[in-house]
């Protein structure tokens, strides 16, 4: 139970920082899971919201709320007890979400070049990223936007030398060892593969994100038919 390999940092008077290493990892991802889901059901007075990324969590707190003169303190007690409390060694059930994907063409413009780096067909590329597992390791850059980890060295390609203007909600992109979805339409220089008709983010839904941190992302090919017809639906 528990575990001392963690450091709580104090960021600001509203904020403090949960570090539980220096490399992104797939146990250190579990951990930040773990303790994300004992604050979704046990939310401590003070608490505003907590915000996963690659090493820790950030947990902001409203520093009136917290009945103490030394407000970070006090919640740096609280979560040093929360987590010498949890069991990080226990399974954790795992979300998959599966993704459709039109790869290439008008949808992929960087699907060629991909191939080229890597000494692939565009065909091969296709089916390496549509038969690998991602695991969401944090959401970030724009809203809904998923880092996912897991792709294959088969086809690890460099950002683009000149980021694009406008890359369109949906495209799928390859960015060294990463590869993850544009939820909006917004400016960026990942090398784009494909479009998914999936919304992954969505102000109007419960969740807001398709995606969450922790989750296990799979992509599936679809013709371009396919796509008019969910993004229709959609």
């Amino acid at each position: 139970m528990g575990t001392n390999n963690f450091s709580i940092l104090q960021i600001n008077e509203t904020s403090a920082l949960i570090q539980f290493g220096n490399k992104i990892d797939k146990n250190i991802n579990k951990k930040i899971r773990i303790f994300c889901a004992y604050l979704d059901e046990n939310a401590f007075w003070g608490l505003i919201e907590y915000i996963p990324y690659f090493l820790g969590v950030s947990v902001i707190y409203n520093p009136l709320k917290i009945k103490s003169d030394e407000p970070f303190i006090t919640v740096k007690l609280k979560l040093e007890e929360i987590l010498s409390k949890l069991d990080f060694s226990c399974n954790y059930e795992e979300h998959i979400v599966e993704i459709p994907v039109c790869y290439g063409d008008e949808f992929g413009p960087d699907i060629k070049h991909v191939a080229e780096v890597n000494n692939l067909t565009v065909e091969e590329v296709i089916k390496i990223h549509s038969q690998g597992e991602y695991l969401v390791y944090m959401i970030g850059f724009a809203p809904g936007f998923p880092y996912l980890g897991g792709l294959s060295e088969k086809i690890y390609t460099p950002r683009r030398e000149s980021p694009r203007i406008a890359i369109p909600e949906g495209s799928v992109g390859i960015a060294g060892t990463q590869t993850g979805v544009y939820p909006i339409e917004t400016p960026g220089g990942w090398q784009i593969i494909g479009k998914t008709p999936l919304k992954l983010f969505d102000l109007n839904s419960k969740d807001k994100t398709l995606l969450k941190c922790g989750d296990i992302a799979k992509f599936y090919p679809i013709s371009q038919d396919e796509y008019l017809n969910l993004k229709e639906k959609i």
